[in-house]
């Protein structure tokens, strides 16, 4: 993975990380506001019942990684939704910008075109039933985009992750209301950090 999961220390125990631009700086598609409570208040509580659980219940693991894919039940929704968040925050950029070199090539043999994909990822996060996420993943050496439910991550099967939309209503409902599919939109359109997708490809 391209990014650190979130920093261990002493024995299982994880710390929030930081947003890895301000608050402020996905505006005006996500607002500082829905920052300031989406990172540090819900991914902060994920964080933090993860690490109740765990000083309850022990579980062996290195990573916060390696315990998603040991954990079950309310130990696995918080700490799948702790990697699930790390992994959303650094999918944005403040830059967004489309895909180019590599990437884009490899979108244009598994999708056909760049707007296809575009077109899935947006049918993805829109028809994701209730709360979850749409994932753009890497599968068997091909690109192709799914959608979980709830805390579910694809991750946590063994697949590889590329890009995350968040579709969990306290992610855009300060914003947007109950139109996600503008959410979705504008996500897609500006605020996507396909060099972080390029990082990621082929386990990079």
């Amino acid at each position: 993975m391209a990014i650190a999961t979130a920093k261990a220390v002493q024995k299982l125990h994880f710390e929030l990380p930081p947003l890895p631009y301000a608050e402020d700086a996905l505006a005006p598609i996500i607002s500082a506001e829905t920052l300031a409570v989406h990172h540090g208040k819900h991914h902060r509580k994920y964080v933090e019942t993860t690490n109740q659980l765990i000083a309850e219940q022990p579980l062996e693991a290195r990573s916060l990684e390696e315990l998603v894919r040991k954990a079950s039940g309310k130990l696995f929704n918080n700490a799948a939704q702790a990697w699930n968040h790390e992994f959303y925050w650094h999918s944005l950029s403040p830059k967004g910008a489309p895909p180019g070199g590599v990437l884009r090539r490899q979108l244009e043999k598994d999708f056909g075109s760049f707007e296809s994909l575009v077109d899935k990822f947006a049918a993805a996060a829109n028809g994701q039933f209730g709360s979850g996420w749409a994932w753009l993943v890497q599968k068997d050496g091909k690109l192709e985009v799914m959608a979980t439910p709830n805390a579910q991550t694809p991750m946590a099967k063994g697949i590889h992750c590329l890009l995350a939309i968040d579709v969990w209503e306290h992610a855009y409902y300060i914003d947007y209301r109950n139109q996600r599919e503008r959410y979705v939109q504008a996500l897609i359109e500006k605020r996507l950090n396909w060099q972080f997708a390029e990082q990621n490809l082929n386990g990079r």
